[in-house]
């Protein structure tokens, strides 16, 4: 599956089939948590955090592809991402765009 943050397939004709997405609520375990906290107090990288993201991404864009797949799609194109946190320690991340055929 192509996937593209453009709103274009470079030299194809499209045909759209519809809004995308695929979302996740992700959490850490509570001693990565508690280790975060600590690490809060002396500055630097959150590297529990960066790597519950990453994985949080990585779900969510699967999530989106399994849709389009299931539209018969052969790219998504305009893709974004969002996220909120939706209470401590926990984040929702969400992946959108716009499944298409190319012709």
């Amino acid at each position: 599956m192509l996937l593209l943050n453009i709103d274009y397939v470079p030299g194809k004709e499209i045909e759209p089939l519809g809004l995308v997405k695929g979302t996740v609520v992700q959490s850490k375990n509570f001693g990565k948590d508690f280790m975060a906290g600590m690490k809060t107090l002396v500055g630097g990288e959150i590297t529990g955090y960066t790597e519950m993201l990453i994985e949080a991404r990585q779900i969510a864009t699967k999530r989106m592809v399994d849709e389009a797949a299931a539209l018969g799609a052969d790219a998504v194109i305009n893709v974004r991402y969002g996220s909120s946190s939706v209470m401590q320690g926990a984040a929702e991340v969400i992946a959108y765009g716009t499944a298409v055929r190319l012709r």
